[in-house]
């Protein structure tokens, strides 16, 4: 049978060295990244026991009588070790259904973490969702690149980057998270009247913690910084976590350059070349101009499904 036990931390290591050796974790559920942000949810994870073995763990958070697979991660739900049967992760939501309704949790709010960071295939939470009578509420549209394959542009972006190849620009590694941050918001708040989630000392912080997952690549002529993109990196994916360009860039091409330049020098060895999603409003509203400059780049669709659970 299946226990439950819920996260302290005195479970640190215990969780930390379970998650790199899940099949399919990554540095965002490490603790160090979890909680950067600690002050804003009431952190609820939970690691689940077969026969006093460490089996699995659902990073999450309590808020309004909910179970939520954490609020502040970008993707989630159970993490599994290679050894994760579908019978025994029939068994976890089995635990997790008694224990959420002994805490008198109503419903658990559920974000799978999409196949591409899978270090192998890892979807036993998907069938047990199933079985459970879950419901999807959100699907958000993510453009990934298959990095496997010839990367494909389109007739129009070959067109775009060979203008660019006059200007001047340069393309390298930084450090300057504040710089960028502070370009990224702009961005945002002049066309979606948004403010980015982490702040530039909170990046500055994780990238830190997490120097072998976290890159910033700029592009810049003289001092001027013309555009930038955050980069998380994980076994299989690199993802744009955040791309900011000042006006000028957009209107010369600097950030067509930078991802032209991410994509083929910088992360070819990798599985996957993630754009991050094109989704708003839960997933009903889609920024078809965002998603088609991303396709322009070859990337295609993958979904991160959002489910609902009640108790």
């Amino acid at each position: 049978m299946v226990t439950v036990v819920r996260y302290s931390d005195r479970c640190k290591l215990e969780w930390d060295a379970f998650i790199k050796a899940s099949k399919n974790g990554t540095f965002l559920f490490l603790r160090d990244y979890m909680e950067y942000h600690a002050d804003r949810f009431e952190d609820h994870s939970l690691l689940f026991y077969l026969k006093e073995k460490l089996v699995a763990v659902l990073p999450a958070n309590a808020m309004n009588n909910e179970l939520h697979s954490h609020a502040g991660l970008s993707y989630g739900g159970v993490v599994s070790g290679h050894k994760m049967k579908v019978s025994v992760m029939l068994q976890v939501f089995e635990a997790l259904a008694m224990y959420s309704r002994e805490q008198h949790f109503k419903s658990l709010y559920y974000k799978a973490t999409p196949h591409i960071y899978h270090q192998v295939p890892a979807e036993e939470d998907l069938y047990a969702l199933f079985r459970y009578g879950a419901v999807l509420y959100r699907r958000d549209v993510n453009s990934v690149i298959d990095l496997g394959q010839p990367v494909r542009y389109s007739k129009d972006r070959r067109w775009r980057l060979s203008q660019c190849k006059s200007h001047k620009w340069e393309v390298r590694h930084s450090e300057d998270y504040a710089d960028f941050m502070q370009l990224v918001a702009t961005q945002l708040e002049s066309r979606h009247k948004l403010k980015p989630v982490h702040t530039a000392a909170e990046v500055e912080k994780l990238a830190q913690f997490f120097p072998k997952n976290i890159s910033l690549y700029i592009t810049k002529q003289e001092s001027e910084l013309l555009a930038g993109a955050l980069v998380y990196e994980t076994a299989a994916v690199a993802h744009c976590q955040y791309i900011g360009a000042s006006e000028r860039a957009q209107e010369q091409g600097a950030a067509h350059v930078l991802v032209d330049h991410l994509i083929n020098e910088v992360y070819p060895h990798k599985k996957y070349f993630s754009f991050g999603i094109s989704t708003e409003q839960q997933g009903l509203y889609l920024n078809e101009g965002l998603a088609s400059y991303k396709e322009s780049y070859g990337a295609r669709t993958v979904v991160h499904d959002f489910y609902r659970l009640d108790f």
